[in-house]
Order: structure tokens, then sequence, then C-alpha cells
């Protein structure tokens, strides 16, 4: 479990290192979106790579490994949005974004490794499109929950389903590295 620490530090490295260029780039516009949006965002990516998996022809040079960045980030994204709420202008310097970036990483990573240690890493022998399906598949949770206002009767909230998407996509992009 010391080489999956150490990988899924590396997978957060250049997911951060991309989240603080667009910082820098555009701000923190991001700011502004609703949680809907930023799941329709994730959407739209999961799907992407799905898509991606299913076809042979690709017109557009991107991979799948953009694509799992994008979810890891703006699921990062949305996880502040939940802790600080939906704002109408860009409040957020990149110091703070990436101060608030780690703080969800660390909640997030301590998450994966409690998780890992009682599952014995069984993500080790899924297949990255098993990964991908079980994205979209916390994705049309997240969208239940959201249409319910937040509420759950027996389930476990957005925020642990957002972190459950971070964990998938960095163990696709482990997957990738190992190949």
């Amino acid at each position: 479990m010391q080489n999956t620490s150490k990988q899924y530090d590396i997978v957060i490295n250049e997911c951060r290192s991309l989240f603080i260029k667009k910082m820098s780039d555009y701000g923190s516009a991001w700011r502004i979106l609703r949680l809907p949006s930023l799941t329709d965002q994730i959407f739209i990516k999961a799907q992407r790579i799905r898509q991606l998996q299913e076809n042979t022809v690709r017109k557009v040079d991107e991979g799948e490994k953009s694509e799992f960045i994008g979810i890891i980030n703006y699921s990062v994204m949305a996880l502040i949005q939940l802790e600080l709420g939906v704002v109408e202008q860009p409040d957020l310097n990149t110091k703070e974004a990436s101060d608030l970036y780690d703080k969800h990483i660390k909640i997030t990573k301590e998450l994966m490794e409690n998780k890992n240690h009682d599952y014995g890493e069984a993500w080790r022998d899924m297949r990255i499109s098993s990964l991908t399906d079980l994205i979209l598949q916390k994705l049309l949770r997240v969208k239940q929950i959201e249409d319910n206002q937040g509420k759950t009767l027996v389930s476990e909230g957005i925020d642990a389903n957002y972190q459950d998407m971070i964990n998938y996509a960095v163990f696709a992009m482990i997957h990738f590295s190992e190949k």
C-alpha cells in the first residue's frame, strides 16, 4: 500500500499543477458554478472517456488521461463549492484555492487509504473501463441527490460521491502509468 500512496501523490501533483496553471489563466471563475453545473462537467468527461473506450476512431486528439485529470479537478472544485457555497464573482486567489485543493485532497486520500486497507487494494484487479463505469454510476447518484435537493434517506452524501470519483480517477491514472 506504500506504493499506492506514492503513486497517488504523483497523480495528484500532476492534477494540482494543471489546476494552479488554470487558476493563473482564468482565476477562480469556476466559483460561480452551481453544483449541478460541476456535476454535468464531470459527467461530460466521464461520458467522453466511455466513448473513447468503446470507439476506435477519434476525431479529437485528446485521450482518456486528460479527461480523468478533469474529473479529479472538477470534483475538487465541487468539494470546495460544497464547503464555501457558490458566489456571484470569483473570490479566491491562487494560494487560497490551492490551499483548499490540498485540504480536500488530504481528506480524500485518507478515505482512499482507509478503504484500500479494508478492500485489500481490489482496484488493482479492476479494468479502467470498470472504474469509468463506477464514476458514471456515482455521477448518476449525485444527480439524483441534487434532484432531491440534497436529501437522502440512507445513503452517503454528495461529498462522499465526489471523493469516490476522485479516487476512482486516480486509480485509473495509476493503471495508465503502469502500462
